[in-house]
C-alpha cells in the first residue's frame, strides 16, 4: 500500500502554503464554503467529503507523501522509494507491488484502450505481491509520466482514490459517529496501511482502539475514542521500518485533536517529518 515517500531535497525545506481556491480535476469536487464548527459536535461537521474538506484532506496526505500541498501536482510522481512495495506513484501512492497500481491500470486500459501505459499490463500483473521490476524497466516510468498528462488517467487516478480509499474511510468514520477529523484519520490509516488481514491493516487498527474506548455510535466520546485510535496507528506504524517515523500523527493530527478542531476548520498549522504547513 502507499508508504510515506522521502525525498531528500524537499525534506530539507521549511514549506508554508495556502491552498488554491479550487479543485482541478472534477466540477463535482469543487470547494464549497463549509459551515463553521460548533463545539465540535459530530452534528456539525460537514463531513470530509465537502468538496472544500476533501480537497484540505489531499492536501494533508500529500504533505505526508510528498513533502508538498500541491497534491494536483502529482499525477506524474513515480519512484521506487525502496519499502519493499515496487514503483510507488501518483496521487495517492499506487504500488506495483500491492495490486492498487494494477487496479487502476486496468481501469484506465478499460476506458481508453491503447494507452502509453496497457502494454505494462502483463508486467504489472506478474510483479504484483513483489518489489520486482521485472518487465516494467526500462520504459514504464516514461509511460507513466505520458499518461499523467491525459485527463482520462487523471479521473482514472481519482476514482481508484475513492473507490479503494476514500469512500471506505469516510463511510467507516461515519457509522463510527466521527467528524470529519476522525473520518480523515481513518482515510490518512487506510491509505497508509490499507486494509488486509495484516495486524497493522486499517480494520485490526480500529479494532486495537476499540479495545480501549468506544466510538461516539456506541456511545462514547468522540475524542477519548480517537486519542485511542491515533494510539494504535502510532503503534501500526512502529511495527514497520518504512513507517516508523510517526510526525503525520503526533504533528499533524494530535496537534488537530488537542485544539479540539474535531471539524478539521482552517486555518491548520502542522509538522510532518519536520517540515511545516499551513492552510489558511
Amino acid at each position: 500500500m502507499p508508504t510515506p515517500r522521502f525525498r531528500t531535497v524537499l525534506l530539507a525545506l521549511t514549506l508554508v502554503a495556502v491552498p488554491t481556491a479550487s479543485v482541478a480535476y472534477a466540477s463535482a469536487e469543487t470547494p464549497a464554503a463549509s459551515p463553521a464548527a460548533v463545539g465540535g459536535a459530530v452534528a456539525a461537521a460537514t463531513g470530509l467529503d465537502d468538496p472544500a474538506k476533501k480537497d484540505i484532506a489531499m492536501q494533508l496526505v500529500s504533505s505526508a507523501e510528498n513533502s508538498s500541498l500541491d497534491w494536483k501536482a502529482q499525477y506524474g510522481y513515480i519512484e521506487d522509494i525502496g519499502d519493499g512495495r515496487g514503483y510507488t506513484a501518483g496521487i495517492i501512492g499506487f504500488c506495483s507491488g500491492t495490486g492498487d497500481m494494477l487496479d487502476l491500470v486496468e481501469l484506465y486500459t478499460q476506458r481508453k484502450p491503447g494507452n502509453p501505459l496497457a502494454p505494462y499490463l502483463p508486467a504489472l500483473r506478474a510483479v504484483d505481491g513483489t518489489d520486482s521490476h521485472e518487465g516494467l524497466d526500462p520504459g514504464f516510468t516514461a509511460a507513466w509520466k505520458q499518461a499523467a498528462k491525459d485527463s482520462a488517467f487523471k479521473t482514472a487516478q481519482n476514482d481508484e482514490r475513492d473507490r479503494v480509499y476514500f469512500s471506505p474511510a469516510v463511510n467507516r468514520g461515519k457509522q463510527d459517529g466521527l467528524g470529519t477529523l476522525g473520518q480523515f484519520a481513518y482515510y490518512d490509516a487506510i491509505v497508509m496501511h490499507g486494509d488486509g488481514g495484516d495486524s497493522t491493516s486499517f480494520s485490526n487498527i480500529r479494532k486495537r482502539a476499540l479495545a480501549k474506548a468506544k466510538t461516539p455510535a456506541q456511545g462514547g466520546d468522540q475524542t477519548t475514542y480517537l486519542h485511542a485510535f491515533l494510539d494504535a496507528r502510532v503503534w501500526a506504524m512502529r511495527q514497520e521500518e518504512a513507517h516508523e517515523d510517526t510526525s503525520r500523527v503526533d504533528t499533524a493530527q494530535r496537534v488537530f485533536l488537542n485544539k479540539g478542531n474535531l471539524n478539521l476548520d482552517p486555518p491548520l498549522d502542522w509538522k510532518v517529518y519536520g517540515d511545516s504547513f499551513h492552510i489558511g
